[in-house]
């Protein structure tokens, strides 16, 4: 639960402090307002990833694995547009709290994000093991 905390609160200052940085992506609203942007940018992120997985699933299944040829390449590269698509989606439907002007800033934003990903993964790193 404190590592949801961390995370939220780390996407609430990069929305606060940085993004306003970036050309092309305005954030509207007091830092209450980015709180709620952040946890809404945690949603979109989250339905925006099941999604890229179902349909994987779906064409993975549908072909028999061959679509596997092509995804594993897809994903291996594209994982990082992942952010970008979520930003891009709230935007669209946010666009109260957050406005992206092209896919640009939207990439830059992404990246952004997929470092506080990152740095606030669930999953534990070598050097980080509890004896």
């Amino acid at each position: 639960m404190k590592r949801i905390l961390v995370r939220v609160l780390l996407i609430a200052l990069a929305f606060y402090f940085i993004f306003p940085k970036i050309p092309g992506i305005n954030v509207h609203g007091s830092f209450v307002h980015v709180l709620v942007a952040a946890a809404l940018f945690g949603f979109f992120g989250w339905v925006v990833e099941t999604l890229a997985i179902m349909i994987s699933a779906v064409l993975t299944v549908g072909t028999l694995g061959l679509a596997l040829l092509v995804l594993v390449p897809l994903w291996l590269v594209g994982f990082w547009l992942l952010p970008a698509f979520a930003l891009k989606l709230m935007a669209d439907f946010m666009p109260s709290y957050l406005s992206i002007h092209g896919w640009m800033p939207a990439i830059e934003g992404g990246l952004l994000m997929l470092l506080v990903g990152v740095a606030t993964s669930d999953k534990p790193s070598r050097y980080n093991k509890q004896s």
